[in-house]
């Protein structure tokens, strides 16, 4: 897609949204740059919510598409859904802006679990508890992007563990390193479109207090099995 027609598809898009969602927005605009992460390879910024000193109370903002990132995606991405990506991103950086008026830092704490992700995902360093930033789906699930990670606090490390997945029950077999310990999970079904990461990890302890934000975890991936029929 060329640069003005996705400027007009977003003016488009702006005019979907209802008043109310609008207010302290002073504009939308459209950039021509090419927003890349400074250390990952094929990651950019499509948008951003930019706050304006007004010099009142009243929260004003300019939110950003950058159209130099969308296009670098598209590139690298057959099939690229220019207006999905876009639509997603204007919404992202509209909440951005209702909560910062709400003085909620919700969205905030879930960008920062997803920079997480990513660093998990490459092989980095990360916060262990990364995962819980992201939105609860219930209980001991969470979700970041398109990656369930299941939580389980045990006192010691057991042989295996049993999860459910769309009703059927899986056993995982834990290796035996030191904890916390993400295991990415193949088998199961159906398949998600992320991964399903089992966590294990130690109840809480004082001295995790004192712990580095960012640390080098254990990472494997496994294959599981249905339950069913096994002792």
């Amino acid at each position: 897609m060329r640069p003005e027609p996705f400027r007009a598809m977003v003016r488009r898009m702006v005019d979907e949204v209802p008043e109310e969602y609008l207010d302290g927005i002073a504009a939308v605009d459209v950039s021509p740059q090419t927003i890349a992460h400074p250390t990952r390879p094929h990651v950019y910024t499509l948008g951003e919510c930019i706050p304006i000193d007004s010099g009142s109370d009243h929260v004003t903002s300019r939110v950003v598409l950058y159209y130099g990132s969308f296009e670098a995606l598209a590139r690298e991405q057959p099939g690229f859904d220019w207006r999905g990506e876009a639509w997603e991103t204007l919404v992202h950086e509209l909440r951005h802006h209702l909560e910062w008026q709400a003085g909620s830092p919700g969205l905030e704490r879930y960008d920062w679990a997803a920079e997480q992700n990513f660093a998990r995902v490459e092989g980095g360093s990360f916060d262990p508890l990364f995962y819980r930033y992201g939105e609860r789906v219930e209980a001991g699930v969470y979700r970041v992007d398109d990656d369930v990670f299941l939580e389980r606090v045990v006192g010691e490390l057991p042989p295996n563990l049993e999860i459910e997945w769309h009703g059927r029950r899986y056993r995982a077999e834990v290796p035996r390193v030191p904890l916390p310990l993400y295991l990415v999970l193949d088998g199961v079904e159906p398949s998600p479109q992320g991964e399903v990461v089992l966590v294990v990890r130690h109840k809480p302890r004082m001295r995790d207090l004192f712990r580095p934000r960012a640390a080098r975890v254990a990472q494997e991936r496994i294959h599981v099995d249905a339950a069913e029929g096994r002792q």
